[in-house]
């Protein structure tokens, strides 16, 4: 049993569990702010280009019987089935726009990790190729005799 809560401590304390579940958290919040994007902002828009439609209020009822509500929700307690598309059309607006906002984020944090990394390659390599004294071709960094012309290098040549 002792095994097994060490196993289970160094599991929940590794950097990826608590990576995730404070992404989770950030991720819930983000979700309140996309929400009210859509339901206050993004949806009057739409309802004003639609000529007053809200899609919360579009459903279908589900039944053969010949009544009518304004709303999903009064045809619930009434006790009828209903089919809300209206609130499939806002959810699927909602993951829309969560999906861009996160593709323009990770973009964003990618672009400037580019940055930093255009500046470390920018840093000069370090030389794998040197001139042979005697006939003048590259030659291996390391070479202690010339390939070319079979010279024997001078010693400081040999130096890395």
């Amino acid at each position: 049993m002792k095994a097994f809560l060490e196993e289970f401590k160094k599991f929940i304390m590794r950097g990826n569990v608590i990576d995730l579940a404070v992404g989770v958290i950030i991720g819930g919040a983000f979700q309140a702010i996309v929400n009210s994007l859509v339901n206050d902002i993004v949806s009057p828009v739409i309802s004003l280009a639609t000529k007053g439609i809200n899609f919360a209020d579009k459903f279908i009822l589900l039944t053969t019987d010949e009544v009518t509500f304004a709303t999903a929700e009064a045809a619930k307690k009434a006790g009828y089935a209903t089919l809300n598309y209206g609130s499939f059309i806002t959810a699927v607006i909602n993951f829309l726009i969560m999906a861009t906002v996160i593709f323009l984020l990770v973009k964003g944090i990618n672009k400037v990790s580019e940055i930093g990394k255009k500046k470390e390659e920018e840093a000069p390599a370090e030389p794998t190729t040197k001139v042979c004294p005697f006939c003048k071709s590259e030659i291996a960094i390391d070479a202690v005799k010339c390939p070319n012309c079979t010279s024997d290098l001078p010693e400081e040549e040999n130096a890395e």
